[in-house]
């Protein structure tokens, strides 16, 4: 099922964008920006199977999907849509200004991007907690214009209803009946129908991830997600069944889903092996767990605490659950980690859907440099400066002096201008 390694054989499998794969969906956005709505409407119709007359979807339909979900989809999805707006209003920031003496002002504004794209995929499950955890973020950070894409259902040509009632739920108006590479294009550089954004952000599949990095420059995008991970470390206190649950809980997303178990000890490591045999039988998505789970997980034996948080941090997870005994002491040492998960009430599932922070996380080791989702990711931050003429003639020759050692006269004369005059 997964494998029992020693942390020196474990080597993170590559899951890269391969030139031919950029190659066509270069072409897919060169269409789109050429012919505009013909183009998405060629494209659904060859790779969703669905032929559109139109890529926007009626408010009616927006309406109607909510009213038709279950009063318990309802309340669920309004209390956890007030978790993540609660958390995420924590990260707001607030523009400031310093006087710097000599009636000199400097500041930083903080202001929103004018208009952003969320793209919440399709496929094989439906993701209305992508539009929560894409749309709120942005909402706290003030954007005045939001729009979401996501691919049309071949039985009624419209995005999955619970994205449409989560759409709808959060006063989203715009959403577009587009997937793919060819929705990322439509928001990169607009049609008819879909209006150019500036940012881009929500997870898709390797075409949706390569047209996120070959648009990058025209526009701004979140991250080039990867496949999702869950990390597990976990000592003699941990019950092997809760973690069984929890990997293939991320084993199910999809076969290139990494699921690993770090322990110190091994009698957990073969007992979590054996609950995995035991529940996999029981889940739909078993086949695509038990891929997941042969290709890309695997049980990782450490002969200390020392090196299996070394483990991680070489990891560097998008989720990591820490299910042992000092649990806080423990995670003062993890630098590394999309997301961590506290003690054995806290699944990665509740992180998912519920708890609060942000469920776009970085992938494939990015956690060594970039972080979840947050308000940060819809705001410019823009310097002001307001100096005085008596400040200018105290600084002039420094500022002229730099210009000169780097060969711009240009730059030293308009302050000394200035000055002279």
């Amino acid at each position: 099922m997964i494998r029992l390694i020693a942390p020196d054989q474990w080597r993170r499998k590559p899951v890269s964008l391969d030139s031919a794969l950029e190659a066509r969906v270069a072409k897919v956005i060169k269409k789109v920006m050429e012919r505009g709505d013909a183009a998405l409407f060629d494209y659904t119709s060859q790779f969703d199977r669905v032929g559109l007359t139109s890529i926007s979807v009626p408010s009616a339909a927006l309406e109607s999907a909510w009213a038709e979900a279950e009063s318990a989809w309802q309340h669920a999805f309004q209390d956890a849509a007030n978790n993540i707006r609660r958390f995420h209003a924590r990260q707001r920031r607030e523009s400031w200004y310093v006087d710097d003496g000599d009636r000199v002002r400097l500041g930083q504004r903080i202001l929103p991007v004018d208009a952003a794209g969320l793209y919440v995929p399709g496929g094989t499950a439906a993701y209305p907690s992508s539009v929560l955890m894409t749309a709120i973020p942005a909402q706290v950070a003030g954007v005045g214009n939001l729009y979401l894409a996501s691919p049309p259902d071949p039985s009624t040509g419209l995005p999955r209803r619970e994205v449409l009632a989560a759409a709808y739920m959060l006063g989203i108006e715009n959403v577009f009946a587009v997937g793919g590479a060819q929705a990322i294009a439509a928001f990169a550089f607009g049609t008819e129908s879909v209006p150019r954004v500036d940012k881009i952000v929500g997870p898709g599949s390797a075409y949706v991830t390569a047209a996120k990095k070959l648009v990058y420059g025209h526009v701004d995008i979140d991250s080039l997600a990867g496949p999702s991970e869950l990390v597990v470390l976990a000592d003699a206190s941990a019950r092997p069944d809760w973690i069984a649950h929890d990997l293939l809980a991320q084993a199910e997303h999809d076969e290139l889903a990494c699921a690993i178990l770090v322990t110190l000890d091994e009698a957990i490591a073969k007992t979590v092996c054996q609950a995995l045999e035991t529940f996999l039988p029981l889940i739909p998505r078993r086949d695509i767990a038990s891929s997941a789970l042969k290709e890309h997980g695997a049980a990782i034996i450490t002969s200390s605490m020392e090196e299996a948080i070394h483990m991680v941090n070489t990891i560097a997870p998008e989720h990591l659950e820490l299910m042992v005994a000092d649990s806080w002491e423990v995670l003062e040492k993890i630098r590394h980690a999309g997301a961590v998960f506290i003690g054995p009430w806290s699944p990665e599932v509740v992180g998912d859907y519920y708890a609060g922070p942000n469920h776009v996380l970085p992938t494939g080791g990015t956690a060594r440099f970039s972080s979840a989702l947050g308000v940060d990711d819809f705001i410019r931050r823009q310097s002001v400066i307001s100096y005085s003429e008596r400040r200018l003639g105290v600084v002039v020759d420094d500022i002229a002096l730099m210009a000169h050692s780097e060969g711009l006269d240009a730059h030293a004369r308009s302050v000394k201008a200035r000055i002279e005059d």
